[in-house]
């Protein structure tokens, strides 16, 4: 791997890879393989960067950290620590949050499906939002607000029928979605008809979500006339203020070398500017905006190590590099056709060696850089480059990595990793093929701490009955 190219975190000294300071070779020997690391240093430094470019920028905003990307107590506790909201979708992830210790009123709460239970837990919380998607929830939110004696903020969940450059997987914002409310007439009566009845439900603005992984802004603005339209048509013929405007999130990232992601204020600033253009010909009030990133804030903070296991040569077709984890650890290639960048970042000292699974892996500290590599063994950066597919374990043609990778020769024993794996790969995670979740490690200046350890075979049989 050129210097040049190098990830976001990434230092290379003597054929050695560091990620934020720590040795990844290291990590991969202590902790097993697979292994997600995640760098503090780097999501703290975007958490900065969307004050700089958004929360300061433009007083009275706010910003929500969209969770579902990548959610630990760890990294729960590290968004509140930088001031941030949380962005559930779940009961799970609201108890989470909640057992964070993430202030509740700085909570917002989002799903086309909240069941009863998921809705009792929000409302006697006291989540600062809830966005809703659809009729009946507005009689759900006000039976439980009634019954615990409080008033529930909420915002609409509109469908700006946008189509966005992404995977139709996660675009959301399209007409055809199972996201959000229609901006029809008809329906916007009926909606309206339930707020007046529901006295124990505040009405305080809309949301909007077009999609993720977007590189450009044309979709969010095509979304935020409409939603802002919806928005005079509400205080013209019903007399309803917008207090409030969510345009989610959705900002994408740089996940191969020739990727250019734009900056977060190329995104906000057109659109912050939309809207104060709006309020001032509409005259009506300046809604107070939020965002809610997720990927942009934790994707090229995390990277995924493995082992490689097996080089397997398919003269004059192809050659595969199996690899310990695959599709378990991060479906998104077979689910998207996501593509990322790998890279040979090392090898153990024996050649095929394992560097540990289980309960044998994961509790120790990173040894000294030093001692890591086998120095008799040449490194990865003196073989001849291959092109290669880079193959999961797991028992499915699909579980692809990363086809036509270009890597230094590869080797069993070698360590390889995967990078801006950080949104998306944990939170998706599965137990197919009764294979173990790998352990997560958080790295921060040149120093490693467990996160969450690797679940173990007994963890995959405890609810078994």
């Amino acid at each position: 791997m050129e210097s040049t190219s190098c990830p976001e975190g990434i230092e290379i000294e003597n054929s050695n890879h560091y990620f934020d300071g720590v040795d990844l070779v290291a990590l991969a020997l202590d902790y097993g393989t697979p292994l997600y690391v995640m760098s503090e240093t780097i999501v703290r430094r975007h958490c900065e960067a969307l004050r700089e470019s958004f929360l300061r920028r433009y007083p009275g905003t706010r910003a929500y950290y969209a969770s579902k990307a990548f959610q630990t107590l760890d990294m729960l506790r590290i968004i509140k620590d930088e001031g941030l909201g949380v962005d559930v979708v779940s009961g799970g992830e609201l108890y989470a949050a909640l057992k964070a210790g993430v202030v509740p009123s700085d909570i917002i709460f989002h799903g086309n499906a909240k069941t009863d239970h998921e809705l009792r837990l929000a409302v006697e919380a006291g989540v600062g939002r809830i966005a809703v998607d659809n009729l009946e929830e507005i009689y759900r939110i006000e039976r439980e607000a009634a019954r615990t004696g409080k008033t529930q903020t909420i915002l609409f969940r509109v469908t700006p029928g946008v189509d966005s450059h992404t995977h139709r997987f996660i675009s959301t914002g399209s007409l055809d979605s199972k996201f959000g409310i229609p901006l029809e007439p008809v329906e916007t009566t009926r909606y309206i008809e339930a707020l007046a009845a529901c006295p124990h439900v505040d009405f305080a603005g809309l949301h909007f979500h077009v999609g993720s992984q977007l590189l450009e802004n044309t979709s969010h603005l095509a979304a935020l006339r409409v939603a802002l339209g919806f928005a005079a048509r509400l205080a013209r013929d019903f007399g309803l203020t917008v207090r409030e405007l969510n345009m989610g999130g959705g900002f994408g990232i740089r996940y191969l070398p020739e990727d250019r992601a734009p900056v977060l204020s190329e995104f906000v600033d057109p659109l912050m500017a939309a809207v104060r253009e709006w309020s001032a010909r509409e005259k009506l009030p300046l809604p107070a905006c939020a965002i809610e990133p997720g990927r942009w804030i934790v994707g090229e903070a995390g990277l995924t190590l493995y082992q490689i296991i097996a080089v397997k040569e398919i003269p004059g077709v192809r050659t595969y590099v199996a690899v310990d984890g695959g599709m378990g650890d991060n479906i998104r290639p077979a689910l998207y056709d996501a593509k990322y960048y790998a890279a040979i970042v090392g090898r153990t000292r024996d050649q095929g060696a394992s560097v540990g699974r289980g309960e044998a892996a994961g509790h120790g500290q990173a040894q000294n850089r030093s001692s890591v590599v086998e120095s008799n063994v040449a490194t990865a950066s003196e073989r001849p480059f291959r092109t290669v597919t880079i193959a999961g374990r797991y028992c499915e043609s699909g579980d692809i990595l990363v086809r036509d990778a270009s890597l230094p020769e590869p080797r069993p024993g070698d360590i390889l990793s995967l990078f801006s794996t950080g949104a998306y790969c944990f939170a998706m995670a599965s137990n197919y093929n009764r294979v173990p979740r790998p352990a997560l490690v958080m790295v921060k200046n040149g120093k490693a701490r467990l996160s969450v350890r690797r679940e173990t075979y007994e963890d995959l049989l405890s609810r078994d009955i």
